[in-house]
């Protein structure tokens, strides 16, 4: 479009920079930047008026999802989550010990008054280590976590720590955020005319921002499994244990710098869950 020679109103011949060519390329950059930041100013109205109150916290929170929308997807996913990691654990004793402890746990009164009908289940898968809720209550733990823990106090830790996502109701708040980011990279890209250098830099801050917020969130569900555990009974300090099995299992993961993972270091967790265990032992519990 812009390599074809046109007639010049000053005189002569004009190329692709002449005072019409700019004029066309600048009033569309214009254009597609009103259109960029309307959207932008769109998903940022949307974000931050879309509020909940936490029954349990009393914490404002973006979401979009009802408590009622929460449980129906977890119960909804729960079979193919299942699946993806090998499917239900056929070791019926080892079930039980799971739904013994995590009905001790989920006991508690804020834990009731979440008002989400918890399940526990355990995956056969017995390569990767890990745990995990979905929004609405549903709580996984491997066979590869579940086959490292050492006693019933390190795995009620695990799972106090999977009911505090499900409390705070992390998985809801943080779909609406990365919506929310995915909208703004989008509006950037519009507005810059499909510049790639530019939606590139805007993934990355993107990335980088829910990494944060990933952190954020894991320890705030090792504050509530510390609180929760000690209000169960379970000796708290054994999610110091926890934490050495789990640096263990990730084979030196957990050596590359924090700002680049999603779950905090370590070191920095074991010193939130000794900060934990002595701020609800003042609290009387």
């Amino acid at each position: 479009m812009y390599s074809r020679r046109q007639a010049n109103p000053y005189g002569g011949q004009g190329g692709g920079y002449n005072r019409r060519g700019r004029g066309g390329g600048s009033g569309r950059f214009k254009f597609m930047l009103m259109i960029g930041l309307a959207m932008a100013a769109f998903q940022t109205f949307k974000f931050f008026t879309n509020t909940q109150t936490n029954p349990v916290t009393g914490e404002a929170q973006r979401v979009t999802w009802t408590t009622e929308e929460e449980v129906q997807l977890g119960l909804q996913s729960a079979p193919q989550m299942a699946a993806q990691h090998g499917g239900l654990h056929p070791d019926q004793e080892a079930q039980e010990l799971l739904d013994r402890v995590g009905e001790r746990l989920s006991r508690s009164e804020v834990v009731q008054k979440s008002g989400y009908p918890y399940d526990f289940h355990l995956l056969a898968d017995d390569k990767v280590v890990n745990a995990f809720a979905l929004p609405g209550g549903q709580t996984f733990i491997t066979a590869a976590l579940f086959a490292r823990l050492e006693n019933e106090d390190q795995l009620a830790g695990v799972m106090g720590h999977e009911i505090g996502h499900v409390i705070h109701r992390h998985g809801a708040v943080r779909t609406a955020k990365s919506n929310f980011i995915q909208g703004l990279i989008q509006s950037v890209m519009i507005g810059s005319g499909g510049d790639h250098s530019m939606a590139q830099i805007a993934n990355v801050v993107g990335q980088y921002a829910n990494m944060k917020y990933g952190r954020d969130q894991e320890l705030e569900s090792d504050d509530w499994g510390v609180r929760l555990m000690m209000e169960a009974g379970y000796d708290p300090l054994q999610m110091i244990k926890v934490m050495d099995i789990l640096e263990e299992a990730s084979g030196g993961a957990g050596n590359r710098p924090e700002f680049q993972s999603t779950h905090p270091s370590p070191e920095n967790r074991r010193q939130k869950i000794l900060d934990c265990v002595e701020k609800y032992k003042n609290q009387g519990y």
